[in-house]
């Protein structure tokens, strides 16, 4: 009987070892807990009528589920009323408590689904201690036992927290007197006995109430990721140097427009020569709003136009080279545009002294993306 116990222990830690290669949740220790209550009938397996001389017993277990194949516990039952000799007054004549190893039949052999199927059958075996109660001081005795049985369950619930199952099952006696022949699993000193029980099984620390799947380790994807992520850090690097001319441009842009504004009415003469002022306003890739750093550029504009009531300027909208030709296209055109939208909303410029124009792709510098801009020129009458 050791052995088979031990055999059982064994092959439930294999199965463990084994769904946890798959990618099951961790289990902690106060994961994967359930408790159950039962009740049913009892008579000795063989010499009694199995309608007369059935009796009830009721009984609880607590056990935790190791792995999807394979759970232990405790089982407990008391046994009413065995009077089939001679009447014992007592109400309760006989407990059990067993140490119960079982088999999920359905997850051993047909694998486990990521949660308890709707039906399942189990088969479980394990030794236990029964106690006997009789009249008198010195009349009660103990007997070791090993129980055998098969649970068929129904899980039901959204989560399946809850089962209801049927339990037959065989109570062998095994240290009676050797005579008797009952240290061995002797149906001549068993109880046969059938329960019906429910089960409800508590939340882990998954938020399931069951072992639940995840996704496996995959060194090959891990590897991707890593590549993926140094490639990543190469573009950062190497837009670094863009990042920096842009700011450059930028900082040269805000010194000419302090100049613009500061400039004494020396412009006039430029004006006179025909001379004209240039603003260029940068925008994002695929963008035609403009952004906020960009709006001194459009200020200058702004300021001058309102210094000189009789000039205008032209708004060109260019476009990079990168994507598709008709969408940039109509991107420089919407530029242009977005230019003209903020003299007129922000600045208050008549719309008269404004010209926009959508010039298509530019050429203007060197660098593709620099060309992502919106050029105004002032224009004299």
């Amino acid at each position: 009987m050791k052995k088979i116990i031990l055999s059982a222990m064994i092959a439930g830690i294999a199965m463990t070892a084994s769904a946890q290669e798959k990618g099951l949740s961790q289990s902690k220790f106060f994961d994967n807990w359930q408790i159950g209550a039962n009740v049913g009938g009892y008579v000795p397996t063989k010499g009694y009528d199995l309608i007369e001389d059935v009796r009830l017993n009721f009984g609880a277990e607590l056990s935790k589920q190791i792995s999807p194949v394979f759970r232990l516990g405790f089982d407990a039952n008391a046994y009413l009323n065995g009077n089939w000799e001679e009447r014992n007054p007592l109400v309760i004549e006989h407990t059990n408590v067993a140490v119960i190893g079982a088999f999920n039949l359905n997850n051993l052999f047909a694998g486990y689904k990521g949660e308890p199927r709707k039906f399942e059958v189990e088969a479980f075996a394990g030794p236990g201690w029964m106690h006997h109660f009789f009249q008198g001081d010195n009349n009660n005795y103990n007997t070791m036992t090993t129980k055998f049985g098969a649970n068929f369950m129904y899980n039901f619930g959204a989560n399946k927290a809850w089962a209801v199952k049927l339990t037959p099952s065989i109570l062998y006696f095994i240290d009676t007197p050797s005579s008797d022949a009952a240290n061995s699993l002797n149906i001549n000193h068993s109880l046969s006995q059938v329960n019906v029980g429910i089960v409800y099984r508590f939340k882990g620390s998954n938020g399931a109430h069951h072992f639940t799947e995840i996704e496996g380790r995959n060194q090959a994807e891990i590897d991707q990721l890593n590549n993926n992520i140094n490639n990543l850090r190469n573009q950062v690097s190497s837009k670094e140097g863009e990042i920096n001319s842009a700011q450059e441009r930028i900082a040269q842009l805000e010194k000419e427009l302090e100049e613009a504004k500061n400039k004494e009415p020396e412009i006039q003469t430029i004006t006179k020569t025909k001379q004209t002022l240039e603003s260029v306003v940068t925008f994002g890739l695929g963008k035609s709003t403009v952004d906020a750093s960009q709006l001194p550029n459009v200020e200058r504009i702004a300021t001058y136009l309102k210094k000189y009531p009789n000039s205008r300027v032209v708004i060109k909208g260019f476009a990079s080279p990168e994507g598709n030709e008709e969408k940039n296209i109509a991107l420089a055109n919407a530029r242009a545009e977005s230019v003209k939208k903020v003299l007129i909303a922000r600045y208050k410029i008549d719309a008269n002294r404004i010209v926009a124009q959508g010039n298509g792709i530019g050429d203007m510098f060197s660098e593709p993306e620099w060309n992502r801009v919106s050029i105004a020129t002032i224009e004299e009458k």
